[in-house]
């Protein structure tokens, strides 16, 4: 049993490396199919989706524009509704397709806020692709259009995914292990 501490808390393994690259090679076969004719800007949010989009964009057989955006929710383990940015969106969308980058999707409040964004400035289309979500936290009618891997309601980390800014390059994805 692979027991990992960042700061207070202890993570168990969850997810293994293994498992999550056969997930990101089939994920990229779906969006290499839906994209191949007319790219997207890929919007990758940071910090959380930069290892998740690392990995899936070496796979992607289409050119496209990359840009970044930084939106914060989380305290702790715990996320709030109080969304900030931190840093904006520098690409002009007018008309263009749009797909999000996402390491976890739980609340959707990034991805909502992203979407009226997007939608504000003319996005002719927006999909999102997460690595993990957890279906019993999202209350959102917003689809979420390619899904890595559905996740209980758990707090995780690992392979991006972070507590309190440690545990983001781990390979594997890991639980909250609470005694």
């Amino acid at each position: 049993m692979a027991i990992i501490q960042l700061h207070d808390k202890k993570f168990i393994k969850y997810i293994s490396s293994k498992e999550i690259d056969r997930i990101i090679t089939k994920i990229a076969k779906q969006l290499n199919e839906d994209y191949m004719d007319e790219p997207p800007l890929i919007l990758v949010t940071l910090n959380g989706a930069i290892v998740f989009a690392a990995d899936l964009l070496k796979q992607l057989q289409f050119s496209s524009v990359l840009s970044c955006i930084k939106l914060s929710s989380y305290q702790g383990t715990t996320s709030t509704e109080n969304m900030k940015t931190l840093i904006g969106l520098n690409e002009d969308v007018q008309g263009k397709r749009v797909l999000i980058i996402e390491d976890i999707v739980d609340t959707g409040k990034t991805y909502q806020t992203l979407a009226e964004l997007l939608n504000q400035k003319g996005a002719k289309e927006i999909r999102i692709v997460t690595l993990t979500m957890k279906p019993d936290a999202y209350k959102l009618n917003l689809p979420v259009h390619y899904v890595g891997i559905n996740i209980p309601d758990l707090f995780v980390v690992g392979r991006g995914l972070d507590y309190n800014g440690l545990g983001r390059n781990l390979p594997d994805i890991y639980q909250l292990y609470e005694i």
